[in-house]
């Protein structure tokens, strides 16, 4: 089955087939590089190690998700975890639901129409679900905010995880350039509902074998010491349709299967 990577860029645009950015918007700065030190510590908490990007406000690894330098030095809770290869597993924060809780989300006013058209429809799939957390789109000021990644940003959308307070992360950055004013809705419905799942504590799908999604050689993202805890329920057989495997087709479009909606029920 072959892919298109979306959520991670392995070669800029020219994975995704784009021909409309100029040749200055397609050359790619170079990386900065990350320590052994660093990576060493990226392992430690159950991430993958290939591609670590230092980007503004932490590092970027697995293709979207953001660690930030207070997370890589915090004290982690080192435990045997179950390690499998396409059960849906979570990150060891999560988000303080209590008997409910509604979760906010703000977009940049700037952003396209069409964004906040896609934003609300990833709202919707997580509120007909019926869980503990719900989700709304306010004008300004929500607990998540989506914003324009920076314009060198290898990536199509980047999240992070809720943080030890139980709060959800607050950021998601869409790289505009890649994805354009007028995505496909459902595809982008599906990248941008991929982002919240990180944000309120989901790993993906098929952490332990990226290539299932991705395609290309076998990769492992981590051997997993923290951050990625089996979610009961699920399977431990191939998950072709999960909304949080890690790569996704052009054009493709994966509303909630029901391994994911276990999922989602048991944690909220």
């Amino acid at each position: 089955m072959k892919l298109t990577h979306t959520l991670k860029l392995a070669a800029v645009a020219l994975v995704l087939g784009f021909s409309s950015c100029s040749q200055d918007e397609e050359a790619v700065v170079e990386k900065a590089s990350v320590s052994k030190e660093t990576l060493a510590k990226i392992y430690e908490m159950g991430f993958g190690t290939t591609d670590v990007q230092a980007v503004e406000g932490g590092y970027l690894v697995e293709g979207d998700i953001l660690l930030t330098e207070a997370q890589l030095n915090a004290k982690h809770d080192h435990k045997f975890l179950r390690v499998g290869e396409t059960e849906q597993y979570r990150t060891t924060n999560l988000v303080n639901a209590g008997t409910g809780r509604n979760i906010t989300l703000s977009i940049d006013p700037t952003l396209p129409a069409t964004y906040v058209t896609a934003l609300d429809a990833a709202i919707a799939r997580f509120n007909a679900q019926g869980l503990l957390i719900t989700m709304s789109r306010v004008a300004s000021g929500g607990n998540i905010y989506l914003q324009a990644a920076p314009k060198s940003a290898q990536y199509l959308a980047s999240a992070g995880f809720p943080t030890a307070a139980g709060d959800p992360h607050n950021n998601i950055k869409i790289a505009t350039r890649y994805i354009g004013t007028n995505p496909n809705q459902a595809w982008f419905t599906t990248i941008l509902a991929h982002e919240i799942g990180h944000c309120i504590g989901f790993r993906h799908t098929d952490y332990m074998d990226r290539s299932y999604s991705c395609g290309g050689s076998y990769t492992n993202e981590g051997a997993s010491t923290v951050g990625a805890i089996h979610i009961p329920g699920t399977p431990t057989t191939a998950d072709a349709t999960s909304w949080m495997l890690a790569c996704i087709g052009s054009g493709q479009n994966r509303p909630f299967n029901s391994n994911d909606v276990t999922a989602l029920n048991y944690l909220y």
